[in-house]
């Protein structure tokens, strides 16, 4: 492959780029819609790979990309179709562990430069954690360049042998609330209403239902909540395979929280609400973290991960699996009113330290260029 500049003599780039995602998490897909967006508006060539629905959740086609698509596997056939799509490709980006492993398949025995972008840790216990590590492994020595959302996840692809690893410049776009379309006062009562929440506090959490998002503890502390009047709503939008576990515990121990399911519309959710939740055990780049401060709203989370890398002292942070301090945390906040206005200030304050997406596409071109310039000749 001859490598080529980002822009043509004519102002046009002659660059063309393979993002590759995924099952694709709503961070790692939205930063791809909005990347794919910005490197078209510089002239790049951008095809995308990921399953269909992804492409009908973000719209890769309406950010001016080309979309293939490509199952969520690494069987023959899958990497065979990732394979074709990447033959012309300048460069390949990759996005999440499996991700960047097909693409590592697929790009087998060529010289195309391979840059990832880790957006979480994989999540996996026992023989599997085992297996993940190998595929890590195998991931970051291969690829040109390995960016990671959190200085912890950059400093891990090191320990696992990537020659290259950097801290990733990473912006979501901010979606556009129904708030800012309507009254805000206005469609903020109808969401409370349509919730329950009515007359009483409400408290949103939002993820996949699954063991290491700490959903279990959340339960544990909502026990304490119970006693208050009026109690809280705890109100947590996601699907996964602990749903029916969650819903028995709710019922049985008649806990004050709702199962509500996947929603498109957290955003305007988020504006509703007078606390939101991040129990995780780990988290990188949390989106619900983003969102929350950027909506002004309190966050009170786990000390884990890359939360307190991204919040700073714009968060009430609590040490994981404490649900005590969970609780206590979320009570002091609603008898304060001073303080979640202290944390709403210090929210917008910290938003503005993050990468704009400008600065984003910007980063990423950077590290495109590197790969794909001719080096002079010594």
């Amino acid at each position: 492959m001859t490598p080529v500049s980002s822009h043509s003599p004519h102002g046009q780039s002659s660059l063309r780029t393979v993002q590759v995602l995924g099952g694709g998490n709503a961070g790692s897909s939205a930063h791809v819609r909005s990347l794919s967006s910005g490197l078209v508006a510089r002239g790049v060539r951008v095809t995308v790979c990921a399953p269909v629905e992804a492409d009908h959740l973000y719209d890769f086609k309406g950010a001016g990309a080309e979309h293939v698509q490509v199952p969520r596997s690494s069987d023959p056939a899958a990497v065979a179709a990732l394979r074709a799509a990447c033959a012309d490709a300048d460069l390949v980006h990759a996005h999440g562990l499996h991700a960047s492993f097909r693409s590592v398949l697929a790009l087998s025995g060529r010289r195309t430069p391979l840059v990832v972008t880790w957006h979480d840790r994989a999540h996996a216990e026992g023989a599997r954690a085992h297996l993940v590590r190998l595929l890590e492994r195998r991931v970051v020595r291969n690829a040109s360049v390995v960016l990671g959302t959190t200085s912890a996840l950059v400093e891990r692809a090191r320990r696992t042998g990537a020659r290259d690893a950097r801290l990733a410049a990473v912006a979501l776009p901010r979606p556009r609330r129904a708030a800012e379309r309507d009254d805000p006062d206005r469609l903020t009562a109808k969401a409370r209403a349509e919730l329950g929440a009515t007359g009483r506090p409400l408290l949103i959490a939002v993820g996949a239902l699954e063991r290491h998002r700490g959903y279990d503890v959340l339960l544990d502390a909502a026990r304490a909540w119970r006693a208050l009047d009026p109690a809280p709503l705890v109100v947590i939008a996601g699907e996964g395979p602990l749903r029916a576990a969650l819903q028995q515990r709710i019922e049985e121990e008649a806990l004050p929280v709702r199962l509500i399911g996947r929603r498109d519309d957290v955003t305007d959710l988020l504006a509703a609400a007078d606390i939101a939740l991040l129990p995780s055990r780990w988290e990188a780049r949390s989106l619900l973290a983003q969102e929350a401060l950027h909506a002004r709203v309190p966050l009170v989370a786990t000390e884990a991960g890359g939360v307190p890398e991204l919040v700073g002292d714009a968060a009430e942070l609590v040490p994981y699996g404490d649900a005590h301090a969970l609780a206590a945390a979320v009570v002091r906040l609603l008898g304060d009113p001073g303080r979640r206005e202290l944390l709403r200030e210090r929210g917008v304050r910290q938003a503005a330290t993050w990468p704009t997406e400008d600065e984003t596409v910007a980063q990423v071109l950077s590290v495109y260029d590197e790969l794909t310039q001719p080096r002079p000749m010594i």
